[in-house]
């Protein structure tokens, strides 16, 4: 197995509806990461012998990514309309080989950058809102 880079990682927005999604590209993707996290119920009692015991808790997800403001860009587009109207979104983050990460998620942090010399930029984090689903090709 060899190493890959991530300009194949890809961010997609469900452009469509939940029974005939629509995945649409973020245009002008530059970073992305898939954050998953497992909170941790400590079940520490007399009968551990003096050590920390914990179990698996609640799990958690988010996607952090940031691109190129390409104004226009249909899945920009729908983040932003996500943000204004206060909905979710239906998001994916596909990998080279195929395999998918996806589900429900609402964007708590979306800016844009525009600084007087340099590019302008769109930031945010979607966090997830219930399952996140892995389809493994």
């Amino acid at each position: 197995m060899s190493a890959i880079t991530g300009v194949d990682f890809i961010i997609k927005v469900n452009t469509g509806t939940v029974g005939a999604p629509v995945w649409t590209a973020v245009g002008g993707q530059r970073n992305a990461t898939l954050n998953m996290a497992t909170s941790e119920v400590d079940v520490t009692s007399k009968d551990s012998a003096g050590w920390h015991e914990g179990i698996p808790g609640i799990r958690s997800w988010s996607i952090e990514f940031d691109s190129l403001l390409l104004e226009g860009d249909a899945g920009l587009a729908a983040l932003e309309a996500a943000y204004m109207n206060g909905e979710q979104v239906q998001v994916q983050m596909a990998t080279p080989a195929g395999n998918t990460y996806d589900g429900i998620a609402t964007l708590t942090d979306f800016s844009y950058e525009a600084p007087y010399e340099g590019e302008a930029t769109a930031t945010g984090t979607l966090n997830g809102s219930g399952a996140l689903n892995k389809t493994a090709v």
